[in-house]
């Protein structure tokens, strides 16, 4: 079995990672120790939790609504920073708001009607042109160049979608290729499918069928397609997004690549 170099272990955090380590097009490598990502932050013993203080995160970005920030609010470790960017602002009612519900055990079955494939699809385009997304967006790379800022841990719910839109952001601006962009954004799954397994079984067992849920509880390449389609048929390309759709200017996008850079 191989082991994930970015995966980080913790008692406190599922599906924590750290974007460094990887190889980009020009022969370069991401730096590690600057971004990390992970699922919420939940566990009260974050806040003393040894593996994430050795991690030294200055600054927690929460993607998440406010209704799950309310229902289900972080912890930070200690000396860090909370700052909180929804970015689904504009679609409070997707399905990528809504795991929540499902961590505690409701909806599962008005949830279980919908064509969850085609909701998430939805969700991917809207994290791309939402108001809000390009918004939040844009200040999590503004947080992630500031050094007085760094290292950042930025997470949603589960880390998967909201925080795999942020983390393909930051590798594309390093400038990893496609390929290695979208295996980080499916390296999550065993993590994912790990938390929600229990939920998959409680719900088989009354009778659902899992199958029904699990295009909301795991990422699919194609819903990393359908996000990058439409950076391409709105905004031209990934340059343009970041100027267009983000509001980045030409020192900000530079900075972003020299700092995610180990040889930057």
């Amino acid at each position: 079995m191989t082991v994930d170099p970015h995966v980080l272990l913790s008692p406190a955090v599922t599906n924590l990672r750290d974007l460094g380590g990887r190889p980009t097009a020009d022969g370069g490598r991401v730096a590690t120790g600057v971004a990390y990502r992970s699922a919420e932050l939940v566990a009260p013993s974050v806040a003393t939790d040894a593996a994430l203080a050795d991690l030294a995160v200055r600054t927690v970005v929460d993607l998440r609504t406010q209704a799950e920030r309310s229902a289900r609010p972080d912890h930070v470790p200690a000396g860090a920073t909370l700052v909180e960017l929804d970015v689904l602002a504009d679609l409070p009612q997707g399905p990528a708001a809504q795991l929540p519900a499902l961590l505690v055990g409701g909806r599962v079955d008005a949830l279980a009607r919908l064509d969850l494939a085609a909701q998430m699809l939805t969700v991917y385009r809207q994290l791309v042109v939402g108001d809000a997304a390009r918004r939040g967006y844009a200040a999590l790379v503004r947080i992630v160049i500031d050094p007085q800022r760094q290292p950042v841990l930025f997470h949603c719910t589960a880390g998967k979608d909201r925080t795999g839109w942020a983390a393909t952001i930051l590798l594309l601006a390093a400038g990893v290729d496609q390929a290695g962009v979208l295996e980080e954004f499916l390296a999550v799954n065993p993590a994912v499918r790990e938390t929600f397994a229990p939920l998959l079984q409680q719900f088989g067992a009354a009778g659902g069928d899992p199958d029904l849920l699990r295009p909301m509880l795991e990422v699919r390449a194609e819903y990393l397609e359908v996000a990058l389609d439409v950076v391409r048929e709105r905004f031209g390309s990934f340059d343009g997004y970041l100027t267009d759709g983000l509001g980045l200017s030409p020192l900000e996008i530079g900075t972003l690549h020299r700092t995610l850079r180990a040889d930057g």
